[in-house]
């Protein structure tokens, strides 16, 4: 007889909080070898959300791939997520996913009905992005894992890169952050039943909203923010467009009892690889280290993070309000100084 069974306790870390940290997988990537294609427009040389290359003149292929291990218990749930967090790599440069591919790692023990139940709510999200899943492949594992392959298609003239920004730039976020404290605090059985729900809904929200506002507007940068943090993320698109940020922290939206938790030190082992990883970079003021440490909170299918010509900026602003789970103006792109990051 089949058994209810409990994913998180099969790992012992969750969604985007079991990537590699941006640091290692920096020294692990920086001595691969490239080889040059002139249609290859964005490649794994760049700290981007996807590959993008030209099949002509009006038609450019995005292409990406994400799995993680459990972040919730219901197998249904977790292929939800799962497949929101990759499909938001396409979102994320401005594309359209069409088609998926499975990725699943399973335990030999697992049963039958959890395994349809995670694939099951994988289809379900990619059927809502408007994209069909067409195979993929599995492998046993005694750790459960899921995601997929996602191909979309943008112009190879409009599509977004995580660098670009440009001094004056308005940076927009696009839903709260804590994602990882809460999802910590719920396996250490801590949180109200109920209140992981709001989590949930969070991550199972596809970008889709975002990126159809983002289209219509002078985009200059655009990334997901997921296991990396906001402040991770953040650096990258700094770095990368050789600009400074100054960000208003007053203006960022936590979820309820995110900053309760971090004071508490109830944090994803995620903070500790992010901040080591973006801390020198960024100035952090003299804010509260429970602010400090929710910025570097690794997320799992978190918001875009947009920066956009200040001309438009109003105008997305009140588009985004009608379409993402919470439009945050969160700060300016400015010249290039000693930090990357300013708080304030």
């Amino acid at each position: 007889m089949e058994t209810e069974v409990k994913l998180t306790k099969l790992s012992q870390c969750a969604g985007c909080g079991a990537k590699v940290g941006a640091g290692t997988l920096s020294k692990l990537l920086g001595d691969m070898p490239t080889h040059h294609d002139p249609n290859l427009l964005v490649g794994f040389d760049r700290s981007d959300d996807a590959s993008v290359y030209r099949l002509s003149d009006d038609l450019a292929l995005v292409q990406t791939v994400d799995f993680f291990p459990p972040i919730v218990d219901d197998p249904f749930t977790f292929g939800q997520i799962a497949a929101t967090n990759a499909l938001s790599d396409i979102y994320a440069m401005g594309g359209e996913p069409k088609l998926a591919l499975n990725l699943l790692c399973i335990p030999e023990n697992m049963p039958q009905s959890a395994v349809q139940a995670i694939l099951a709510g994988g289809y379900s999200k990619v059927f809502e992005a408007g994209a069909i899943i067409t195979g993929g492949h599995s492998i046993f594992d005694d750790v459960p894992k899921y995601g997929l392959s996602v191909t979309g298609f943008v112009h190879p003239d409009k599509f977004y890169k995580n660098l670009g920004a440009r001094e004056g730039d308005v940076l927009f976020l696009t839903k709260p952050l804590g994602v990882g404290i809460l999802t910590t605090a719920e396996k250490a059985e801590m949180l109200e039943p109920g209140e992981i729900d709001r989590v949930i809904a969070l991550m199972t929200t596809l970008n889709k909203g975002a990126r159809d506002c983002a289209v219509q507007y002078r985009v200059h940068a655009c990334t997901d923010v997921t296991g990396f943090s906001l402040m991770g993320h953040m650096l990258e698109m700094m770095q990368g467009s050789d600009t400074s940020a100054r960000v208003e922290t007053g203006a960022i939206d936590f979820l309820p009892r995110v900053l309760e938790f971090a004071n508490m030190g109830l944090i994803p082992a995620g903070v500790y690889r992010n901040r080591n990883y973006a801390e020198p970079f960024v100035d952090e003021g003299n804010l509260p280290l429970k602010v400090r440490d929710a910025l570097f909170d690794p997320q799992t299918s978190g918001g875009l993070l947009i920066a956009v010509d200040p001309r438009d900026a109003d105008a997305l602003e009140r588009d985004l309000k009608a379409s993402v789970p919470s439009t945050q103006r969160i700060g300016t792109v400015i010249a290039k100084s000693n930090k990357s990051i300013y708080l304030v």
